[in-house]
């Protein structure tokens, strides 16, 4: 196991230093709010009806009665053993196989933008203004490849209003990672596996199977910035635009830019989901998506590439007593213009198009006991320049992810003197049935995944 403790100080400095910048769901939430975790979670990070509405008001509810600051910390020890050993490493500084980690160590400064402290600061007319100012700050270290980097990131204002005597809780953010801000866990930056193992077996780590752009492609590589509404608890609707960042600050943030798609001018971002609470019951479905014009591998030299991506999901949500059921549908189509990869010779074809499904069911029972399961499915257009790992030059995958959890504080919390602590001890197993395009071998690529989940 890679040691960490020579890093732990720089990071709290850094996540301190880059406080104001960024935002995510903690328990200096809970601190502020007053309340248990599971207020606002099923098994966390998975949100409830109550949660999505605290993350809809910018993650400035609170009552009041904490002095503490906005500050939490995260730990993820993990141990991973795939089916197949990786030669050589399953990274650098780790065995082929059996591997204990680090996954990540995270502090944040998430809750109002001036915690407890705005009265003081700009008395107490001001400080109702100033507390709808809200944010969800990460900064990472990644225990497997030996990197602190900023992460998640989003600073908020919100506040609500009417339309025509209609209930209007509405917002801008900035953020750098789209659907950052999206209050389903079916949109890709919170959705379903929730953690993984940073060092994934040896087909998989060559870069299959693929993803779509919006789904982690340009997570902290860009900024964004836009406005959502959620009319009469209802209808979401939920307008960005993003961008890249500059090299120079993205080297600074710990991101190496690389070789990254570049997205060039901005990007527009689209939410829209109808939602209906029935008793205890909630029921979503939406679409979202992203179009970016884009320079491959940050190489202006042959054009451009465009990508279109259009998502669809829905969420039912189900709270019996002393049990908890979520099930989340999702699938994302990108269509692919690349006619400047085609040119550099990074992609055979002109145009591709690349699909991802996820069908996801995630049970809780007395909010301590849980399992989810998983069926994912990529599929898409063969090109062996585009996938040269691919030995058929196809990217289509599929596979399961089985999941067991237990969270033995979720009822209670932490210790006095810094309450709402939780843990989470999960066993996953990711199944590939298969894998660029073939199945031969692919069980090479099953993965035992064991983690604790420590926020504090």
């Amino acid at each position: 196991m890679k040691s960490i403790f020579s890093r732990f100080a720089p990071i709290l400095v850094a996540g301190l230093v880059l406080a104001p910048l960024t935002c995510q769901a903690v328990p200096s939430f809970a601190r502020q709010a007053g309340l248990q975790c599971i207020a606002c979670h099923t098994e966390f990070p998975e949100l409830n009806s109550f949660g999505r509405q605290f993350k809809l008001s910018g993650y400035t509810l609170a009552t009041g009665d904490t002095n503490l600051p906005p500050i939490a910390f995260m730990l993820q020890p993990s141990f991973t053993n795939t089916q197949k050993g990786t030669p050589g490493g399953a990274a650098p500084g780790f065995n082929n196989n059996n591997n204990l980690a680090f996954t990540q160590v995270s502090v944040f400064y998430a809750g109002r933008l001036f915690g407890p402290y705005a009265a003081n600061i700009f008395g107490k007319d001001g400080a109702a203004f100033a507390n709808k100012f809200g944010i969800f700050s990460q900064t990472t270290y990644d225990g497997v490849n030996d990197v602190l980097h900023w992460d998640n990131t989003e600073l908020r204002y919100s506040d609500t209003g009417t339309i025509k005597d209609t209930p209007v809780t509405f917002g801008f953010y900035l953020n750098n990672n789209p659907t950052l801000q999206d209050p389903w866990n079916t949109t890709p930056a919170w959705g379903f596996p929730f953690s993984s193992t940073g060092l994934p077996p040896p087909t998989v780590a060559a870069g299959s199977p693929p993803a779509p752009l919006i789904d982690g492609g340009l997570a902290q590589q860009v900024a964004g910035f836009g406005g959502y509404m959620f009319v009469d608890n209802s209808f979401y609707i939920d307008l960005a635009a993003y961008h890249t960042l500059s090299p120079q600050f993205q080297n600074d943030m710990g991101i190496n830019p690389n070789d990254e798609t570049q997205v060039t001018d901005l990007a527009p971002y689209w939410r829209f989901a109808y939602t209906k609470a029935v008793d205890n019951n909630s029921y979503e479905i939406g679409t979202f998506g992203l179009a970016a014009d884009t320079f491959p591998g940050r190489d202006e030299s042959a054009g451009r590439d465009h990508y279109l991506d259009l998502g669809f999901d829905a969420q039912a949500q189900f709270a019996l007593e002393g049990q908890d059921i979520t099930a989340m549908v999702s699938y994302i189509r990108e269509q692919q213009s690349l006619g400047a990869s085609q040119a550099l010779g990074n992609s055979v074809n002109s145009s591709d198009n690349l699909g991802k499904f996820k069908a996801t069911v995630d049970y809780l029972y007395d909010k301590t006991y849980g399992g989810a399961v998983q069926f994912f499915s990529v599929t898409g257009s063969e090109d062996t320049a585009l996938y040269p790992n691919s030995a058929t030059g196809s990217p289509n995958s599929d596979g399961e992810v089985l999941q067991l959890n237990w969270l033995p504080f979720n009822k209670g919390g932490g210790p006095s003197f810094w309450p709402k602590s939780n843990v989470k001890f999960s066993l996953q197993y990711v199944i590939y049935n298969r894998i660029n395009g073939t199945s031969h071998n692919a069980w090479d690529n099953n993965t035992l995944y064991l983690e604790a989940w420590i926020a504090f």
